[in-house]
């Protein structure tokens, strides 16, 4: 018997790979607008809040594979295969990207040439922004069958998994803030959300059926709040310098809102999916296919529409952002297709795809049946 499909995967997956575009697009505000303009405000809140997109890849990435491999047992043959099909889909695209945007740091002016600092860079993840995401990615995808072990033997921890999260990030943050043992982005910073994912892979039927509780209304005034001051301590501790807070404070007060954000991203990402009919569920599974391309290719392709988009630091600013933002993803888009559509490698480049291209005709509704779980 097959297992049951998990409809809000392709939901987040879309909502994170566009809000993570987002997130680099308006990130120019802070070097063109006044810093004690109105608008310098706004844009920092915003940048700020949709955040969340890290929080819910990297939760997406426990859930997914706890739900797939928690009832296989870790024996050296899955182990073996695991480890085969990762290298493939995870490890390849990431080195062959990290090798790109070092050639593109050099040709941009932004480094010289150095063969020994560019190895390094990218066993670091450091070869260009974002990189250092998904190498925080890799990192996960290998150390997965311990934590799947674990939670197959371990009861306590298995039931309580998103917890133990909570506390080894934290504890793993101050320890590292203090001795500053490891100096690159370490797969403990981002235990919180890989295994609130796990746990919901594990309980996903418990959960799927809670996801119209009415604990959803405490949970979005939780992360809409701590959301808020989140950003709000950020401004002054960071932009304006006119706060002083221990880095645990702030750590804390930043885990709460991306670990319960997530939680109710996953639950509205469930309604969305038993709700909305065929023709938009299609359209999102067909974009969201492209998710792990666009963390790895939206860096390079917005450098480029920026040179071509500039801003400037008056009204035009909000349509050139919105023009940068349209353009990056349709380019992003577009040029993951056109691999997926006439080559035969594109999942080396962009991780694992479908077998075939999605088509680019238009879903009418008329052209679907209504969706119903």
């Amino acid at each position: 018997m097959s297992k049951q499909r998990i409809g809000s995967i392709h939901f987040l997956r879309f909502f994170a790979m566009f809000m993570v575009v987002l997130v680099h697009v308006t990130g120019t505000y802070i070097n063109t607008l006044p810093m004690d303009s109105g608008a310098f405000q706004k844009y920092h809140f915003l940048n700020r809040i949709i955040r969340i997109e890290a929080g819910i890849f990297i939760m997406i990435t426990g859930l997914v594979f706890f739900y797939n491999y928690f009832s296989k047992s870790i024996t050296l043959s899955f182990l073996k295969e695991y480890v085969r099909k990762r290298a493939v889909f995870i490890l390849l695209p990431y080195v062959i990207w990290a090798i790109f945007y070092e050639w593109y740091a050099y040709h941009i002016g932004f480094r010289e040439v150095n063969l020994t600092d560019s190895v390094l860079r990218i066993i670091q993840g450091e070869s260009y922004y974002q990189l250092h995401f998904i190498f925080i990615i890799v990192q996960l995808y290998l150390v997965l069958p311990i934590f799947i072990y674990a939670a197959q033997h371990l009861q306590w921890f298995k039931r309580y998994m998103w917890a133990f999260g909570i506390a080894i990030e934290l504890i793993y943050f101050m320890i590292d803030s203090r001795f500053d043992i490891i100096p690159f982005s370490f797969f403990m910073n981002s235990l919180g959300t890989f295994l609130l994912g796990g746990w919901l892979g594990i309980y996903f039927l418990e959960q799927k059926e809670k996801v119209r509780n009415r604990t959803n209304y405490l949970l979005g005034l939780l992360a809409g709040s701590s959301g808020v001051v989140t950003v709000y301590v950020h401004y002054h501790l960071y932009i304006l310098n006119t706060m002083e807070l221990p880095g645990i404070y702030y750590k804390v007060l930043n885990l709460i809102f991306i670990m319960s954000a997530s939680y109710l991203c996953f639950r509205l990402a469930e309604i969305f999916s038993e709700s909305w009919y065929e023709g938009i569920q299609k359209v999102v599974r067909n974009v969201a296919a492209y998710s792990f391309g666009f963390y790895l290719i939206h860096p390079f392709v917005l450098k480029e529409v920026a040179r071509f988009i500039p801003t400037h630091s008056n009204y035009l600013f909000h349509v050139e952002l919105l023009m940068r933002y349209v353009v990056t993803c349709a380019l992003c888009f577009m040029i993951i297709w056109l691999f997926h559509r006439f080559t035969p490698f594109a999942s080396w480049m962009f991780g694992k795809l479908p077998k075939q291209a999605p088509s680019l005709k238009p879903v009418y509704r008329h052209e679907a049946n209504h969706y119903s779980s």
